[in-house]
């Protein structure tokens, strides 16, 4: 068969939604015009832990406007049937407005609804909870740690007994919070038994189920609509229970409900990455080879629910050793769930594992990157599969030749300019993309324009242009001739957007659909006597700028309008399936990178500044260079945040978060980001998915806290084993 030719793939080209979102046409979750919506604002708990003994709502009964103030109290019960499958685990919910408990600061223990949201908002002030309190726990240093989850391949103890180079480090990573320009925001109207949200939200499919299952409703009496979000980060890969609050306002005023998060709402609200304490023990031999690592960590989780993430696999693949062993504890505290955030797990255990190397490196006065080089494994040493591509090595020498990483001195404080003392580091950069089951479905339409649908999201890497690129080459059709449609639960069921997983998952499953549609129109065709290509091998036609023709002679052929116009077909329909990756795996499948920076350290002040960044990834083929370029910018900022800025601090006489605002939780602003830049090697991933690609958005955060903490080391000669690196720490 010819190959269909590729103009929209690959091409650096701007975002199909551009306009709509700088003119402001593009409506977010709250921005929907809902006839007759009224707004909600919720009351959250002051205490920590304890229980609700009353809760006077007269004053705010009597404010204009004030229609309802729900509780526990007064609230309907609600089924909450199990979901398995669901984005929640079931039976493990927080159950709002059910019960009198208090299990976190900030927790719903009330909704005000009124005709305006000024109203709402005086009636909320008005309302009085009285609390029996508890003691919260909310320290990870100070609670009791569960269970732990083990990984173990040789004997580590005996390895690390036997290593001629030993390391006992530990690392405290501060919590971080997602802080997405658009806040969570949830619209709710039913109508008679039917349900239909519009949830800012990254798992349409998720929301509706859980939705489904907490009002006990069938599948087509949920709908869930979301076709911008605003900044995710992670925060939207569950229904949180605002979004239960505005459904249950719903149904108990008969009127449509628009609840909004305050942004300090957003800090108890939607999640967050947890803070880690990570010990790494480490041996090696004197040549640099790593014999044994020991790994211990203890990770926040919430005490209604466990939370996890792939912390350990950095630490089983990343480098060769014969000997590893991991134990991974959740500790139970008095907080909401936490989420996953940009680079789940492994831009957390990238910290640890990446500044330990550094420390091995100076130890053995080796350079970072041959020490790296000397450990390359040959296979994934965690389950003895090849890697289906790996290309670490090209990284590292692409990535030190473009930044000049030979003008770094291995002697820390040996650069200074003025008051700036500078050094260079750099760090691997590692992340087990995700591949989920989806559907999309396409018709063509006899004019020669094309519809793509699919119940995935958008929330800023491109999906609505990375896709309708997919779809107009698969189909032999310009860019400005596919609409591609997303954000809706009533399209094809898609995964969670988030993980890395969309491209590959969602446009897998557009490309299998938009095959079959050209596939249909190349077989009217040569069955077709009226038809130019009457009589032509079905695999010699070809498709470019609608128009079928053979491969090698342009001449012959016709457009999609002819062919169809002269069969009486008004549309090519078909449905597309990506069904996941092969089970069992044939191969080890990540994307990989290495990052360099260099930085400043004012030897007075101790601030650091960033000067430059550099990410050099093995990430498959891809599909738009200018989404690409926003997706690694955007990580390296987020990276830079973690490095330097973001923490969440927590008051543990009851639970408050102290600094649960923009003015006080710290994020980049322009002025901290210096000259970034990506390159992307070329090649493909073709191991479980047409595309050949990897998935971008995780990998170019993993990495750039450590390589920053290494940039530290070398201008200054101190290690800093906590995140954020503060002046402090430095001085």
């Amino acid at each position: 068969m010819s190959p269909q030719p590729q103009a929209a793939v690959g091409a650096p080209l701007s975002r199909v939604d551009g306009r709509l979102k700088v003119t402001g046409e593009a409506q977010y979750a709250a921005e929907f015009d809902i006839d007759g919506a009224v707004h909600a604002v919720m009351i959250d708990a002051s205490i920590g832990r304890g229980r609700i003994t009353g809760i006077d709502t007269g004053d705010a009964e009597k404010v204009p406007g004030v229609l309802r103030v729900i509780h526990h109290g007064n609230a309907p019960t609600l089924p909450y049937r199990d979901n398995s499958g669901s984005n929640n685990p079931p039976g493990r919910r927080l159950r709002v407005f059910q019960d009198d408990r208090v299990l976190f600061h900030g927790q719903p223990v009330a909704v005000v609804v009124a005709t305006t949201l000024e109203a709402a908002q005086h009636g909320a002030s008005l309302v009085k909870v009285e609390y029996d309190a508890q003691q919260s726990s909310t320290d990870l240093a100070e609670a009791e740690p569960g269970e732990p989850t083990n990984y173990a391949r040789g004997d580590a103890e005996a390895g690390l007994r036997e290593a001629a180079v030993r390391l006992d480090l530990t690392y405290q990573l501060a919590r971080n919070h997602h802080n997405p320009m658009e806040p969570h925001a949830t619209i709710a109207r039913w109508d008679g038994n039917k349900l239909t949200v519009w949830d800012k939200t990254q798992w349409v499919m998720g929301t509706h189920d859980e939705l489904a299952a907490v009002f006990d409703l069938p599948a087509d009496a949920m709908r869930v609509i979301n076709p911008f979000v605003g900044g995710g980060f992670g925060s939207g890969l569950r229904c949180w229970p605002h979004t239960t609050v505005a459904a249950l306002a719903a149904r108990v005023t008969k009127r449509p409900v628009k609840l909004v998060l305050s942004r300090r709402q957003m800090y108890f609200g939607a999640g967050f990455r947890p803070a880690y304490e990570y010990r790494l023990r480490l041996g090696s031999d004197r040549r640099g080879r790593l014999t044994a690592a020991i790994h211990g960590i203890d990770a926040e989780t919430s005490s209604y629910e466990t939370f996890t993430e792939a912390i350990m696999g950095a630490g089983q693949m990343t480098y060769s050793m014969p000997n590893v062993s991991q134990a991974y504890r959740q500790v139970p505290l008095d907080v909401n769930t936490p989420i996953w955030m940009r680079g789940p797990g492994f831009a957390t255990a990238s910290f640890a594992i990446e500044s330990a190397m550094d420390e091995l490196a100076d130890r053995l006065d080796i350079d970072p990157i041959e020490l790296r080089r000397r450990n390359e494994p040959d296979e994934d040493e965690s389950n003895n599969l090849p890697f289906s591509t790996r290309r670490l090595r090209e990284c590292y020498t692409v990535g030190a030749r473009e930044f000049g990483w030979h003008r770094r001195s291995s002697r820390p404080r040996s650069r200074r300019e003025g008051d700036w003392l500078i050094g260079l580091g750099m760090a691997t950069g590692v992340y087990d993309p995700g591949r989920f089951p989806a559907e999309a479905r396409v018709r063509l339409d006899a004019d020669g324009t094309a519809v793509v649908e699919s119940a995935t999201s958008d929330m800023g890497p491109g999906t609505y242009t990375s896709q309708t690129q997919v779809a107009a080459d698969a189909l032999g059709l310009t860019m400005r001739t596919v609409t591609f449609r997303l954000g809706d639960s009533l399209y094809p069921q898609t995964g969670p957007h988030g993980g890395s997983a969309t491209m590959a998952s969602v446009g897998t499953a557009v490309v299998d659909a938009c095959d079959q549609v050209r596939q249909q129109a190349i077989k009217l065709a040569v069955e077709d006597r009226d038809s130019p290509l009457y009589g032509v091998d079905a695999g010699d036609v070809v498709v470019r700028g609608g128009r079928l023709h053979v491969q090698g002679n342009p001449a012959r052929g016709e457009t999609y309008q002819r062919l169809l116009a002269r069969n009486d077909r008004t549309h090519l329909e078909a449905d597309g399936s990506y069904t996941g990756p092969p089970t069992p795996a044939r191969r080890s499948y990540h994307a990989y990178g290495a990052v360099f920076t260099e930085v400043g350290v004012d030897a007075t002040l101790g601030l650091v500044r960033v000067r430059r960044m550099l990410g050099v990834y093995d990430a498959g083929r891809i599909i738009s260079p200018k989404l690409a370029d926003s997706q690694a910018v955007g990580g390296m900022v987020g990276g830079i945040g973690a490095a330097l800025l973001e923490h969440t601090v927590t008051d543990h006489r009851d639970g408050r978060i102290v600094n649960a605002n923009l003015a006080d939780y710290l994020v980049p602003v322009n002025a901290d980001i210096p000259g970034v830049r990506a390159i992307y090697l070329e090649g493909e991933d073709n191991d479980g998915n047409a595309l050949g690609v990897k998935g971008l958005g995780e990998v170019v955060q993993v990495g750039v806290a450590a390589a920053i903490a290494n940039a530290v080391f070398n201008a200054t000669g101190r290690r800093v084993r906590e995140l954020p690196i503060t002046a402090e720490a430095l001085l």
